[in-house]
């Protein structure tokens, strides 16, 4: 059974570093050089979704830039109270495909389990920001009949750790959870969906890497990665380990208006991705989140942008353009046109 209220034995330095991220707007946009930039509507926004930001993440955007496309993920703006006409606070009917035990089971042959509530930043655009995590995340008590669950379906052949961010777990922890689950015999693969190495790459020590090298299942770590600066060279060497491991690295980015709605922005991300190790995987539509319209892109320009893209880069490096529509078998890709 997983100790999940158990304290850690130890405080790594990655741990210490998620401890002292910034978490009020004054101090972010004080160390940005921005200070004199607050607006009234962020104070607003930040008790509705409290801002969280890691120093490393910080450093790495452009001070003196309001505008910086990485300091916008994470910034509370006004826009975020306006009340949009179909954007909702379960934009994707997580709740709906709970089956308890804090585990989500939307597609054949997979199950998401929510991990945690807890991330290394909250961007903006999160579409689980109003998510009740209190209510359906596995508890010690349901460890044990949520494993019991999975072993009973084989049906089940891939397990994903989602969260909140799965990867802010305790090494201890993590191991424990993950050694229960390779333990089900027709489990085959293990995926885990992280943003925390691209906000703080000290994340990836040598205790994970020795959980993942261990594992019997097939493990891939799925990034998300918006913006080419979010590719620093200190996320591409703490990579290096798991690329020598052949544990796949994939990347999930979300289309965001103002941050990385150009094509030249996109093929170089996708350029960037693929020198660091990782494939691009999924370009998302937004998902209408209540607080977020303001990053939404137009589906026609979503489809030109992608257009653009199709003509400049091969293959292998075009992520595929969808969108997560409630209740249906598999993520949607959006119609755009075959010239290539």
């Amino acid at each position: 059974m997983i100790p999940l209220s158990a304290p850690s034995m130890k405080t790594d330095h990655w741990q210490q570093q998620l401890a002292g991220a910034f978490n009020c707007v004054e101090d972010l946009l004080s160390f940005l050089d921005l200070k004199a930039c607050q607006e009234p509507g962020m104070a607003a926004a930040d008790n509705d979704f409290s801002i969280r930001v890691t120093h490393f993440f910080a450093s790495l955007m452009e001070k003196g830039n309001i505008d910086d496309p990485l300091l916008r993920q994470v910034l509370p703006l006004g826009a975020e109270m306006e009340n949009t006409p179909g954007f909702s606070t379960d934009p994707l009917s997580d709740q709906s495909a709970h089956t308890g035990y804090g585990m989500l089971h939307k597609y054949h042959g997979r199950v998401l389990l929510i991990t945690t509530g807890a991330c290394a930043i909250n961007c903006r655009y999160c579409f689980r920001r109003h998510f009740p995590y209190a209510d359906n995340q596995v508890t010690p008590s349901q460890w044990q009949s949520l494993v019991g669950q999975l072993h009973r379906d084989r049906t089940v052949s891939e397990v994903i750790l989602s969260g909140g961010d799965p990867l802010s777990l305790a090494n201890g922890r993590l191991h424990t959870l993950i050694e229960d689950l390779q333990d089900i015999p027709h489990l085959r693969r293990l995926r885990i969906h992280s943003r925390l190495p691209v906000v703080l790459p000290d994340r990836l020590d040598s205790t994970l890497l020795d959980i993942l090298a261990d594992c019997r299942l097939s493990a891939s770590l799925v990034l998300h990665i918006n913006h080419p600066r979010e590719i620093s060279t200190e996320l591409t060497q703490a990579l290096l380990p798991l690329r020598h491991l052949g544990i796949p690295l994939l990347n999930q980015a979300v289309l965001l208006k103002g941050i990385n709605d150009r094509a030249h922005i996109q093929i170089a991300l996708s350029e960037e991705l693929f020198e660091a190790g990782i494939l691009p995987y999924y370009l998302h539509q937004l998902d209408l989140v209540r607080g977020a319209a303001h990053f939404a892109v137009d589906d026609q320009e979503a489809a030109a942008l992608y257009t653009l893209m199709q003509a400049r880069l091969p293959g292998y490096l075009l992520p595929r353009l969808v969108r997560e529509i409630p209740g249906a078998q598999s993520k949607t890709t959006l119609p755009v046109s075959q010239n290539r």
